[in-house]
């Protein structure tokens, strides 16, 4: 009896590293993969790093709007520098192993920056609606001190619940295997490796899920539709088009983040929803950093301008 106690305590507090099996389970693209996801995170760098440059060297686009697209790009690096890099590693060399405390850290980060995007994006939908829904208070409601702490709320809020909740999900015990069915320590495959009832833990990760991605999508939807309204009451169709114009790039950028975004998180999870899972994560943690200056870019006649200033 005590010698099955005993084993039990050391399956219990054994596993000391996952693996993290990404795409193993097509090794004839391995190559592939790895030459793809390096151009993916060479383009996400070098697009995203250009936006910043452009608002920080151009005077005319110091502005609310640019202040929240710079650090829309910068949280858009983090993002992607916190699985990419890893998953370049393990695409070439093959060693996929990673420690308790790499992957804990890992799942913050991931969390966080994705919470912050979650709320950025909010903010930056709410920039719009005091621009064409109240213009006349604009400078006042949208001052410079005001953007600042907006954007700090964003970022201390989604660090404080993040670290919380990871903290909670590897205080519990793994058992089970320790091959994480993912490219990154995603929480749902953590889940599956962990011992005992983890509802408690769901039902947090659910309500989190609800805080940061459904109530700040409601809120998008809320300002946009106000927005709309205003902007169809325009009296000349050149400024509706220049309105619909400047909001359009954020709505592609919502629609491609919250869409996956919810489906991924908000969604009854089946058995066999592992691939699915990973084609969805590869959207928000990856193609949509890629995508968010190319869409900001080509669609904004003012960093197009500033762009063509800077490169002769």
């Amino acid at each position: 009896m005590d010698h099955q106690k005993d084993l039990v305590d050391v399956n219990l507090t054994s596993i000391m590293e996952f693996v993290l099996l990404g795409f193993s389970d097509i090794p004839n693209l391995q190559m592939f993969l790895f030459v793809t996801f390096f151009f993916v995170y060479v383009i996400t760098l070098l697009g995203n790093g250009i936006i910043i440059v452009i608002i920080g060297t151009d005077k005319a686009l110091q502005t609310p709007m640019y202040f929240f697209l710079s650090n829309f790009s910068f949280l858009e690096i983090c993002y992607v520098s916190v699985t990419l890099p890893r998953m370049l590693v393990n695409l070439w060399t093959q060693k996929r192993h990673i420690s308790l405390f790499a992957c804990a850290t890992q799942m913050s980060f991931v969390f966080t920056f994705g919470n912050i995007e979650c709320l950025l994006l909010t903010v930056m939908a709410y920039d719009h609606y005091v621009a064409i829904c109240d213009p006349l208070h604009y400078p006042l409601v949208m001052n410079h001190k005001a953007c600042v702490q907006l954007v700090a709320a964003c970022w201390i809020t989604s660090a404080l619940i993040e670290i919380g909740q990871t903290c909670q999900i590897f205080s519990l015990p793994f058992c089970r295997s320790n091959q994480i069915n993912h490219f990154f320590c995603d929480i749902p495959p953590i889940f599956k490796l962990a011992c005992g009832d983890t509802f408690l833990n769901e039902m947090l990760l659910f309500t989190i899920a609800v805080v940061f991605i459904m109530i700040p999508f409601l809120l998008i939807l809320g300002s946009y539709s106000q927005i709309a309204s205003t902007i169809l009451k325009l009296p000349s169709a050149r400024g509706k088009a220049k309105a619909f114009s400047t909001c359009s790039s954020h709505v592609m950028v919502v629609t491609l983040f919250f869409g996956t975004a919810v489906i991924a998180y908000l969604q009854p999870k089946s058995k066999n929803s592992s691939r699915m899972d990973k084609f969805l994560s590869l959207f928000y943690t990856l193609v949509t950093p890629m995508f968010n200056p190319l869409i900001y870019s080509l669609r904004n006649k003012d960093v197009l301008m500033t762009l063509r200033k800077l490169v002769p």
